[in-house]
């Protein structure tokens, strides 16, 4: 199949700007996908002309355009990843009985688009459309754990980004960056308490073909339920889910 490297750096342009909490200046741009500044700028103008990028004149910045967005809204009508997903989980619920959620990572939140809830569980804070901070949920720790260090700088780049709601969890890149190494380790995520007391979650990215983490998925549960082997079992049924998940959208696979 022939390289076409205009669609690529297009494409390589639209993920970029997608993963922004703002609009960026178009030095950042060639300087994060390794693309000369004429280049950048040439292929910016065409995306201009065509909707999928706005330019802000007196900020020097860009951003995504409406027809980013309208492809956005044509993607959550078909929602190919949600629908792939959301027999794996509802599977992973009734096996554990257990609360189970499918986030995506939006900025330096996660927004929750599917939620399983098992019966007779607890209601919980996550529901569809709900952000949380991703450094402070399973869901959010396991994809933060697939970036690479200049990634996770880009999404937080000052420390008064890290917000607590129980005063528990990462408060600092240091802090964020251990326990993103404890996660690695362990081939799962978990937070205990810091979105609500008492309660637990274990989680596992969904990953595409370039390893980039693209949705998570979790399962919450009642603190003092589950002791660690029991935790580390549960972690391992997320893990099989994502990556059944990551396997049918040509990811790679942690098992």
């Amino acid at each position: 199949m022939a390289d076409a490297p205009a669609a690529r750096q297009a494409l390589e342009t639209l993920g970029l700007l997608g993963r922004q909490a703002a609009p960026i200046p178009a030095a950042t741009i060639a300087r994060e996908l390794g693309m000369p500044r004429s280049t950048t700028y040439r292929l910016l103008n065409v995306m201009v002309e065509q909707g999928f990028v706005v330019h802000l004149t007196d900020e020097r910045r860009y951003g995504l355009g409406v027809a980013a967005f309208e492809l956005g809204f044509a993607y959550s009508r078909q929602a190919p990843l949600q629908w792939l997903a959301r027999s794996r989980l509802a599977r992973l619920v009734d096996q554990t009985r257990h609360n189970g959620h499918f986030a995506i990572l939006h900025g330096n939140d996660v927004l929750y688009v599917i939620e399983e809830r098992a019966a007779g569980r607890p209601s919980l804070v996550t529901d569809v459309g709900v952000r949380l901070p991703a450094h402070l949920t399973a869901s959010g720790l396991a994809m933060l754990a697939e970036l690479s260090p200049r990634q996770l700088q880009a999404i937080f780049p000052s420390e008064h980004l890290f917000v607590q709601r129980q005063d528990t969890g990462p408060a600092s890149m240091v802090q964020l960056r251990a326990l993103l190494r404890t996660t690695r380790a362990a081939g799962y995520a978990e937070e205990d308490g810091s979105i609500t007391p008492g309660f637990a979650s274990v989680g596992c990215a969904v990953v595409d073909h370039g390893g980039h983490p693209v949705a998570a998925m979790a399962l919450t549960f009642p603190s003092a339920e589950l002791d660690r082997a029991a935790r580390d079992d549960l972690g391992a049924r997320v893990r099989i889910a994502a990556t059944q998940v990551s396997r049918a959208i040509g990811g790679h696979a942690y098992v």
